[in-house]
């Protein structure tokens, strides 16, 4: 497993905890920076996965 996909993971659990404050307190920015939050988390995980990949078919 890369880092990223761990920061990735990290990143869109603060995303769903945002959104989810944003939407129960009616705080639209907080809302939208969580979707961000998630969005951002889901590419930086699927960078560490597509680099985990490579990593692994240049050994082979």
């Amino acid at each position: 497993m890369h880092k990223d996909e761990i920061e990735g993971a990290g990143k869109q659990a603060k995303g769903a905890v945002k959104d989810a404050v944003g939407g129960l307190t009616g705080n639209e920015k907080l809302q939208a920076e969580g979707k961000l939050d998630k969005a951002a988390g889901k590419v930086q995980q699927k960078v560490g996965e597509a680099k985990d990949a490579t990593r692994d078919a240049l050994k082979k």
